[in-house]
């Protein structure tokens, strides 16, 4: 789902700039709500796991692959406007050091990957959670759906942009067609993606994950012959594992997934990359203009040996993206943290 530079003509990538720029400052504010000190280092986790698990392209139909866009999953585990900024602090690094999604197409993959994935994800995970029954077994459920749908949703907005900027005239019917129809195979594997992270969080830091508070269920009383809500009070939380535990265990993952388990990824090309070549859309796409980076291409420069150099790759990305998310993260917080402090008043 990466659009690379020249598929998208300047006037709508510069305006999707703009929409871009403006949602990252509504999420910079918003994420002060949702950031605390157990949540902030866990955000910036989840920015390095996004990263990790993108590099697992799974094949899921002939000759095409996908792989996470992770919106949906960001969303419920550290809340919608903290994962907008995950989401693309991901695209970022992706952008600058590894030639992946177009520079000058950067406001159009915030726009779809990041803000599209994470509204759709979450709003959808919302309205299962209030019909579904109270509990941790109906968030991950919900979760699956959200997942789900947030990637042909993607598709769908892509087509819209393309529909507006496109640099080639192709017929707006195929695209939408051919993007949705591969795209909701993709949401399948990315739907058992979230799933089961979140349901693994969920299984050991409840607490922890945005999405799943204030779900217990509510404790209910006879008075007098009939069953009324008990007085609300803070129930305590069997936590299995620490949060230092639990960020150097998603951690090590993320290095793993992304040093070890990414050479074994699906080599055919994703979702996008398959419908712009098979309809005629990669005709103008240009080169990338951080094309001679190092690291382009996921693999380290002079390295010989595939396998080395993308698993170095793989480690200096996921490195990079959890400093980078855990710095934005920290000053969020520390944000947060002065706008709540008393101000004093001289006499």
């Amino acid at each position: 789902m990466h659009v690379p530079d020249g598929f998208i003509n300047a006037p709508v990538s510069a305006a999707t700039g703009v929409l871009a720029a403006g949602a990252i400052a509504v999420s910079l504010r918003g994420a002060r709500r949702e950031l605390d000190e157990r949540t902030a280092p866990l955000a910036g986790l989840v920015a390095a796991f996004i990263f990790a698990v993108q590099m697992l392209n799974f094949p899921v139909a002939a000759g095409t692959s996908g792989h996470l866009l992770g919106g949906a999953l960001a969303a419920i585990l550290v809340g919608p406007f903290t994962g907008v900024l995950c989401v693309s602090v991901v695209l970022l690094m992706q952008g600058i050091l590894f030639a992946d999604g177009g520079l000058t197409a950067l406001g159009v993959n915030i726009t779809d990957m990041a803000i599209v994935t994470t509204v759709v994800g979450y709003a959808v995970f919302r309205g299962l959670v209030k019909v579904l029954p109270r509990g941790r077994r109906s968030v991950t459920v919900a979760s699956f759906v959200a997942a789900l749908l947030s990637v042909p949703g993607a598709a769908v907005a892509f087509t819209l942009i393309y529909a507006v900027g496109g640099t080639t005239d192709v017929s707006i019917g195929k695209v939408a067609t051919a993007m949705i129809g591969v795209h909701v195979l993709i949401g399948i594997g990315e739907a058992a993606i979230t799933g089961l992270t979140v349901g693994a969080v969920i299984a050991v830091r409840p607490d922890l994950v945005y999405g799943a508070r204030g779900l217990e269920q509510k404790l209910k009383l006879r008075v007098n012959g009939e069953l009324v809500d008990a007085p609300a009070r803070p129930a305590p939380v069997a936590a299995r594992t620490s949060r230092r535990a639990l960020w150097i265990t998603g951690l090590v993952t993320s290095l793993v997934l992304a040093g070890f388990v990414s050479f074994y990824a699906s080599s055919n090309p994703d979702g996008l990359e398959k419908v712009a070549h098979d309809k005629g859309i990669d005709s103008r796409a240009r080169k990338h203009a951080s094309d001679g980076s190092p690291l382009a291409g996921y693999g380290v420069k002079d390295v010989a040996d595939a396998r080395l150099s993308g698993g170095l790759a793989g480690v200096i990305g996921v490195g990079v993206t959890v400093v980078a998310g855990s710095t934005v993260f920290w000053v969020v917080r520390r944000r947060r943290t002065n706008d709540a402090s008393p101000v004093g008043t001289g006499v």
